[in-house]
Order: structure tokens, then C-alpha cells, then sequence
């Protein structure tokens, strides 16, 4: 694929003018980002404080952070939908969508949607404690609301930078692909997030830990990739991902925490990090050293290898690393293998380091795995039809 960072001129259709190379980022795409940024961070502080103190309230401060995305986001979309609906600029009007009688960029109809969803979770969410108490899964009908809110106001800030990084030339389209990129990368640990109670360390010597990742995230690695194609686009995804998650692992516990729930298991007096991150950054660098060589291939024949790089470097990296995150080693503030929420029994598998068989033998092992493969290769090929549409999207 083409490396370069510049649009041409043929690529932008008559009618919508290239962006000034000397023109900035907009405030209302740096608020956008700072909501998907909000939202991400106060869910994992929301699940720290659920495996640190239990009881929580409607405005407890993970959640003002969950609710101050879903703000973010309806101020930089209710900003873009009415300055574009009531403005003057026939530029802005080039460049926008129709809904419901209004104008704006596509990508701020789906931050408001995102925005309202956010919002009408809260008290949904709140009854539902009320009602049921504590939550034992992640995927509460609230979380449900709250977590498809969060995904339009993530790919509705996707879409208002692709819209202007798409017309953008020199050094304004470089900027944006950083921005891009980093909003991407939030994608990614909201993937992770989701699937948290799956990709436990103490199923990472089981096919079905590498089936769940080898489906999703090549498929977005690809869309990134081929919408955005930087040198070290994959690279620089899973790295953002890994700073995010070890910065987690580094910082809740230096903050004191204490249950207000039982039965108590174990001793928690600070607040419980996430697991040490997984190592996508492996995948990442041989994806990008890949890609390098083979963007002229056929999308098909580009899928496969994609794919096959993807869960041999996953596997490689992260069947060993699994061992060494079971050990006596990892057991300190660096890894945080030695963390647990207060309400996990001491027998249990994961206190005990053990790892969990989810496969009755090898032939069903070798089964998930070559499925997981074909997943990997199919999404791989997704990812990369989806970044082509991405890298047209200019409203």
C-alpha cells in the first residue's frame, strides 16, 4: 500500500475544496476525542471500583467521567449540527449530511446518538442496582445501552477526522493522522474491555483466548491500516493501547481503597488495575513489517498472510508471556499478577495461578485454532474493505 502522507488533488471530488495545509485541528474534534477518551477511562475505573469497594452510586466518579464523555460529545456535535444548519458557510454545507431538517457532518449525528444514549443509561443503570443489586457481568442491560453509546460516539469521532483528514494536505492531514490513530486505538481497548471476563491470564494456554481476539482486532487493525496508511500504523495502535492499559496497571493502586460489600475474599486496601496488557504490540510491528512488502498484492492473497502473521506472532508472544505471568516473577507492581478484586474465593483457579483447560483434548484445540485462523483471514480481508470506504469518507 502507498505510504504517503499527502492527498492529490484528483482525490478530491469538485465541489469540496482540499483543507489549508496551514489550518489546525478544530476544538470540536478534540472534544470528541476527549469523550472517547473520558468514556474509556472511567469504564476501568468503574470496574476497578467494583472490584476494589462494590457499592457505588448514580454519581459516584467513574461514573462522572462516563457521563462527562456523553457531555463532550453533545457539545461537539450539537456545536457542528447547528453552526452547519444555521450558518452561512456554503462550505460547511459541502461537506455535511441532512437529518431530520438539519446539516452536519455525519459523524456528529452519530456523537449526539452516542450522547443520548450515554445519558439515558445512567438512570436506567442506577435503577438497576436498585432492583438487582451489584452487577456480576459486565454485560448488564444498562452496560449494553451504555456500551452501544460509546461505540457511536467512538466512530462518530472516527468519522468527523476522517472527513477532514480525507481533504486535508501537508502537515494538517499528518496531524489528523495521529489524531485518526489514536481515536482507533480506542477501539481496540474497548474490544478488550468487553471481553475482559475472556481473556483472563488463566485462559491464555486455551484456543478459545486466541479464537476471540483473531476475529475483532485484525479486522480493525486492517480498517486502520488501509484508511490511514502511516509506516507504523499497527504499531502505533497496539502501542497507544499498551501505554493506556500499563499506565492503569501503574497508577489505581497508588489510590486507597477498601470493600463496602460481602462476603470478602481478599484483603483490598487500594484500588484493583486491570491485568497486565496483552502483548498485541507483537502482531503489530510483524503486521506493519509485513505490509511494507506485500501492499501491492491482491486484497485476498494480503488477507491471508495478514492473518497468518497475526496468530503465529499472537501465539508466539503470548503462550510463553502467559507462563511467565502465572509465575512468582510477576507477582509485583510492574506486572500486577498479584492483584485480585475482594470478592474472588481463594480457591479459585485464578487466585491459585493455575490455568484453566477450556478444550477437553487436542483435536478440539487444533479445531478453535484453525477456525481461528480462518477468522483472522476473513476479517483481516473485512478490515481492509472497510478502510477503503473509510478512506472516501469526506462528509
Amino acid at each position: 500500500m502507498a505510504s504517503s502522507a499527502s492527498v492529490p488533488a484528483a482525490t478530491i471530488p469538485s465541489g469540496e475544496r482540499a483543507l489549508p495545509a496551514a489550518a489546525s485541528v478544530s476544538w470540536p474534534i478534540w472534544c470528541a476525542v476527549a469523550a472517547c477518551v473520558s468514556a474509556v477511562f472511567g469504564v476501568e475505573w468503574d470496574i476497578s471500583w467494583h472490584q476494589s469497594i462494590g457499592r457505588d452510586t448514580l454519581w459516584s466518579p467513574p461514573h462522572m467521567a462516563i457521563y462527562l464523555s456523553g457531555v463532550l460529545a453533545g457539545v461537539a456535535s450539537g456545536y457542528l449540527i447547528l453552526s452547519t444548519t444555521l450558518g452561512a458557510d456554503p462550505r460547511a454545507r459541502q461537506v455535511s449530511v441532512a437529518m431530520w431538517g438539519f446539516r452536519g457532518p455525519l459523524g456528529a449525528f452519530l456523537c449526539a446518538w452516542g450522547c443520548f444514549a450515554m445519558l439515558a443509561s445512567a438512570p436506567f443503570d442506577d435503577w438497576w442496582h436498585n432492583a438487582y443489586g451489584l452487577d456480576v457481568k459486565i454485560m448488564s442491560p444498562p452496560h449494553v445501552i451504555l456500551g452501544v453509546g460509546v461505540l457511536a460516539v467512538r466512530l462518530g469521532a472516527l468519522l468527523l477526522i476522517l472527513g477532514r483528514m480525507n481533504r486535508a494536505e501537508g502537515p494538517l492531514r499528518r496531524k489528523l493522522q495521529w489524531v485518526f490513530l489514536a481515536v482507533g486505538a480506542q477501539f481496540i481497548i474497548g474490544l478488550l474491555i468487553l471481553l475482559t471476563e475472556q481473556l483472563l491470564r488463566v485462559y491464555m494456554h486455551s484456543a478459545r483466548f486466541y479464537l476471540l481476539l483473531s476475529i475483532p482486532v485484525p479486522l480493525i487493525l486492517a480498517a486502520l491500516w488501509r484508511a490511514c496508511p502511516a509506516r507504523w500504523t499497527a504499531t502505533i495502535v497496539t502501542g497507544i493501547y499498551t501505554g493506556f492499559v500499563l499506565g492503569l496497571v501503574w497508577i489505581l493502586p497508588l489510590f486507597p481503597a477498601e470493600p463496602k460489600l460481602g462476603p470478602v475474599y481478599q484483603k483490598v486496601t487500594h484500588f484493583i488495575p486491570p491485568e497486565f496488557p496483552l502483548l498485541l504490540i507483537a502482531p503489530g510491528l510483524a503486521l506493519d513489517w509485513l505490509r511494507a512488502r506485500i501492499g501491492r498484492w491482491k486484497p485476498w492473497a494480503h488477507a491471508f498472510l495478514a492473518g497468518l502473521v497475526f496468530l503465529a506472532t499472537l501465539l508466539a508472544a503470548q503462550w510463553p508471556w502467559a507462563s511467565f505471568l502465572q509465575s512468582a516473577g510477576a507477582r509485583n507492581w510492574f506486572f500486577g499478577a498479584h492483584y485480585f478484586g475482594y470478592f474472588v474465593e481463594p480457591s479459585s483457579p485464578y487466585v491459585r495461578y493455575q490455568f484453566v483447560p477450556l478444550e477437553p483434548g487436542w483435536p478440539d484445540f487444533w479445531l478453535r485454532l484453525a477456525i481461528a485462523l480462518g477468522g483472522a483471514i476473513l476479517s483481516t480481508r473485512a478490515g481492509l474493505a472497510v478502510g477503503g470506504w473509510m478512506g472516501r469518507v469526506r462528509r
